[in-house]
Parts: C-alpha cells; sequence; structure tokens
C-alpha cells in the first residue's frame, strides 16, 4: 500500500516536469530499467520507435546512475547529463530506493535550469 501511494506521488511529481514547455519525457525508473511511475507528456511522438531499444537504454540510464565506487571519494551523484542532437538526457539517482528519475528535454533545455527546477519539485517527496 505504502508503495502504490509512493508511485502515485511519484506520478503526480512527474506530471509536474511534463507541464514545463522543454520536457518530453519524466519518469520514475526502477533498478531493473522498469518505468514506475510518469513517462512521455501527453500527445508526445517519442524519439525512439524501437520498444526493445528504448528498454536497453532505461536499464543502462538505471545502471550508471545507482553506481557508488566514487562516492566516498568525490561525493554521490548529484545527476547525469547527456546532450544529444535531438534531445538532452538527464538521469537523478534516489539512491536509498535505488530507483532514479529520468528526464528526456528539447535540445535546447539549460540543463542546471532542469536540474533546479527537479530539486524544487522533488524536495518535499517523503
Amino acid at each position: 500500500m505504502v508503495e502504490s501511494t509512493q508511485f502515485k506521488l511519484y506520478g503526480e511529481k512527474c506530471a509536474q516536469l511534463q507541464g514545463e514547455s522543454e520536457i518530453r519525457f519524466a519518469g520514475i525508473i526502477d533498478k531493473d530499467g522498469q518505468l514506475i511511475a510518469g513517462g512521455f507528456k501527453e500527445g508526445l511522438v517519442p524519439h525512439e520507435n524501437d520498444e526493445a531499444r528504448l528498454q536497453s537504454f532505461l536499464e543502462f540510464v538505471s545502471k550508471a546512475s545507482i553506481r557508488t565506487e566514487y562516492d566516498e571519494s568525490l561525493g554521490p551523484i548529484n545527476y547525469l547529463a547527456a546532450r544529444r542532437d535531438k534531445a538532452v538526457l538527464v538521469s537523478f539517482p534516489f539512491p536509498v530506493t535505488q530507483i532514479l528519475l529520468l528526464i528526456s528535454a528539447e535540445p535546447s533545455a539549460n540543463i542546471e535550469n532542469l536540474a533546479k527546477k527537479v530539486v524544487e519539485i522533488f524536495t518535499d517527496v517523503k
């Protein structure tokens, strides 16, 4: 019951992010790379039309974001960002629960502004 309430809250937070004009996708991914809340902005056609490749990407991002080998010397990962020709991809790990927030935005998006918006929206998640 607590888990479904948490997923509902995450879904609401992702929906808030999807309200931002430059954000195309905001979703919570579990440690196995499965989407558990959020998704693409309604009415939006994803760039990636091959479901298997998209799933492989989600698994890769999940594993990369939850890595901890440099946490002691450099501190934990706050977020990972990649700027591509067609999109900006940013992942925010939630290490305690081993999930992450993945955002895909328009290529013109400012990564630092996106990060600030995520912190603003997700700060009050309990």
